[in-house]
């Protein structure tokens, strides 16, 4: 007999009763290889959820129209609410090449926060020693993602910054001395650029520090929201659990919003400057 037992389709009430016990595991699982390289369940969902919503985006829009319909208007609606908010941050110089960044990461942690509600995801798989080796895991709940998602956000934030705000103006926010020279006696004046210089190598420990806590806060969260779903399914498959799936909705919209939002003010802080200012 093979070590794998033949592929199974549970019910989601038999899949939390196999891994409530241990929980989630904070790895993802690897389900074969392509072209040597591991494909594990976390892969095949962000596969499978973009290609969904690249597939209901153009439905729903089509051919944009001068008389938006149902679709576009929600596309639309969605696209000026996030403009509202984030123009102000940004600084309106930055903003027609940030947003596009900016939108692309909210509707992406979005839906991949909430994939773990979609019927099916965590659910089915194959059982392996009693264990429940399931195909499709949210990509939220994968540090590697996460990580990378954070890697990627941060180097758009040094080229956005350098190409708005100029390499003279960003070693300047970062060692600069920001004291006015005009009102600030020459003697303190000096004194104040040694000390500028080492707030700006602690700065430069702070940035090299916003990926890990952009990619922790929202694996620990979406992790943590898998976990708690199914522990509760599992100690009560039925009624019980629903309260915490609308808990879930809410999360996911809120880490999408934070991460979103952070990745908007990191920018902002080098490019959100009047000309005067930034001359």
């Amino acid at each position: 007999m093979n070590k794998l037992l033949p592929t199974v389709f549970l019910l989601s009430g038999t899949a939390s009763v196999l891994n409530a016990a241990d929980g989630v595991s904070p790895s993802p699982y690897k389900l074969t290889e392509v072209f040597g390289l591991p494909l594990t369940n976390t892969i095949v969902t962000t596969w499978a959820i973009s290609i969904l919503l690249i597939v209901v985006v153009r439905l729903s829009v089509g051919t944009p129209k001068l008389i938006p319909g149902k679709g576009q208007a929600v596309i639309e609606s969605l696209i000026d609410g996030l403009r509202g908010l984030l123009e102000p941050i940004v600084g309106k110089k930055a903003f027609p090449m940030t947003f596009p960044l900016l939108i692309g990461l909210f509707l992406f942690i979005l839906i991949h926060n909430w994939s773990g509600l979609i019927p099916g995801v965590g659910v089915f798989g194959h059982v392996e020693h009693g264990h429940l080796t399931y195909w499709m895991r949210p990509a939220n709940s994968d540090l590697n993602a996460t990580l990378g998602m954070a890697l990627v956000a941060m180097l758009a934030w040094l080229v956005i910054s350098l190409k708005v705000a100029g390499p003279k103006f960003f070693i300047w926010e970062l060692f600069g001395n920001k004291a006015d020279k005009q009102e600030t006696p020459k003697a303190v004046y000096m004194m104040l650029i040694p000390i500028f210089m080492m707030v700006g190598l602690i700065e430069i420990v702070s940035i090299a520090f916003r990926p890990v806590s952009l990619s922790f806060r929202l694996f620990g969260n979406v992790f943590g929201g898998e976990n708690l779903l199914t522990s509760m399914t599992g100690m009560a498959p039925y009624i019980v659990p629903i309260p915490f799936y609308f808990y879930e909705v809410l999360v996911g919209v809120v880490q999408a919003l934070i991460f979103t939002l952070l990745v908007a003010i990191y920018i902002g802080l080098m490019t959100n400057h009047d000309e005067e200012h930034a001359h």
